[in-house]
C-alpha cells in the first residue's frame, strides 16, 4: 500500500476506485465498504484509493471538543494496509479545507486530484462545507463529471447498526467483547512502559505501568481485563487494571498490566494491549491480603479466558 501525507503527493492510479471518510475504527461497516471497493476495482481493472483526514475534522471544526478515537493514525494505517487498499491518502484537515462546498469537493478533489472513475461510499455519507453533500448530490454530479457512484447500506450485526459511536459506547461501559464483535478484531491500546509505585512487585504481582501514546485514544472504562500483550513479535497473556487503585490510595488513573509468566525490565518499551474480556469492576478491598487473594482468582480466570493460541 502506498501512503501519501497530502493529496498533492498523489499523482495517478489506474482507473481509480475511490472512497473517502474518517474510517475511525475500520470496523465491520467500514470493512464492507472496503470489500466492495476492492471488488469494484477488480471488475474494472482499477486500483483502490482511500482518502481520509488527519487531524479528525471535529478537532478542527470544534477546537474545544476532545474526540475519543478508536484508532491512532498508525493503527488506522496498519488496518487499512491489512485490508488490501492500494493507495491511502491522509490529507491534513484544516479550516480552509473544511470550507470547500460539496460541488468544489467533487470537482477539485474527486475529479481534479483523484481522477475518480468510480466512487463507493457508506450509508448516509456527507461531505463538503457543513456536511451539505449527500448521496443524491453525488448521483446528480457523477454523470456530469464522468464517474459512477455506489452507496453501501448500513451493515447490520444482530439487528444493531454498526457505527463508531456504538463501539465507543460499548468500550466506555467496559463491554470489550461487544466492541470486538463490531470491530472484527480485539480493541487495542499502545503505550510506553513508565515507572510506577512498584506496589504490585511487593505482593508478587509485578505490573507494567503503560502510558498511552495517543492523547485522543479512547481508554475503556475502569476495571480488570484479560488481555493479550504484544511486545514486538512476542505475544503474551496478561491481566490489566484500569483505574485509581483505591486499595492502595491511588491518586491518578493508571493502566497497569501484569504479564503472566514474565519477569523482566520493560521500562521505556512499547507494549500493545489487546482486550479479550472484562473480568470485573475495580474495587476497594479491606487490605493488601484481600487484594492479593482476588488477584490470584483474577489470574486463574485470565488463564481460562486466554486458553487458545493467539
Amino acid at each position: 500500500m502506498k501512503v501519501y501525507k497530502h493529496i498533492d503527493e498523489f499523482i495517478a492510479a489506474n482507473n481509480p476506485v475511490v472512497t473517502t471518510g474518517t474510517f475511525d475504527g475500520v470496523h465491520l461497516g467500514h470493512q464492507q465498504i472496503l470489500s466492495r471497493l476492492k471488488e469494484t476495482a477488480k471488475k474494472c481493472d482499477g486500483e483502490t484509493v482511500l482518502l481520509t483526514f488527519f487531524p479528525h475534522p471535529r478537532m478542527v471544526l470544534f477546537p474545544d471538543y476532545k474526540p475519543l478515537l478508536l484508532n491512532s493514525l498508525e493503527e488506522k494505517i496498519q488496518l487499512l494496509e491489512n485490508a488490501g487498499i492500494d493507495h491511502l491518502i491522509v490529507h491534513p484537515f484544516d479550516r480552509e479545507f473544511s470550507l470547500l462546498s460539496s460541488k468544489e469537493f467533487i470537482s477539485k478533489i474527486l475529479v481534479e486530484k483523484l481522477h475518480t472513475k468510480k466512487l463507493v461510499i457508506g450509508y448516509d455519507h456527507h461531505f463538503g462545507n457543513n456536511r451539505e453533500g449527500t448521496f443524491e448530490h453525488l448521483k446528480k454530479f457523477g454523470p456530469i463529471y464522468g464517474f459512477d457512484v455506489e452507496e453501501i447500506p448500513a451493515k447490520e450485526v444482530e439487528n444493531t447498526s454498526v457505527s463508531s459511536t456504538r463501539i465507543r459506547e460499548a468500550l466506555m461501559s467496559g463491554n470489550v467483547e461487544v466492541a470486538a464483535s463490531f470491530l472484527g478484531y480485539n480493541y487495542q491500546l499502545t503505550g510506553t512502559v513508565v515507572k510506577g509505585r512498584m506496589i504490585g512487585r511487593s505482593i508478587d504481582f509485578p505490573t507494567a505501568n503503560v502510558m498511552v501514546n495517543d492523547f485522543y485514544k479512547l481508554i475503556p472504562s475502569d476495571g480488570v481485563y484479560a488481555v493479550w500483550v504484544k511486545r514486538g513479535n512476542e505475544k503474551m497473556k496478561g491481566m490489566l487494571n484500569i483505574g485509581m487503585r483505591p486499595t492502595v490510595n491511588g491518586k491518578e488513573r493508571t493502566i497497569e498490566v501484569n504479564i503472566l509468566d514474565f519477569n523482566g525490565d520493560l521500562y521505556g518499551e512499547s507494549l500493545t494491549l489487546e482486550f479479550a474480556k472484562r473480568l470485573r469492576d475495580e474495587q476497594k478491598f479491606d487490605g493488601i491480603e484481600s487484594l492479593k487473594k482476588q488477584l490470584l482468582a483474577d489470574r486463574e480466570e485470565t488463564k481460562k479466558i486466554l486458553t487458545t493460541d493467539y
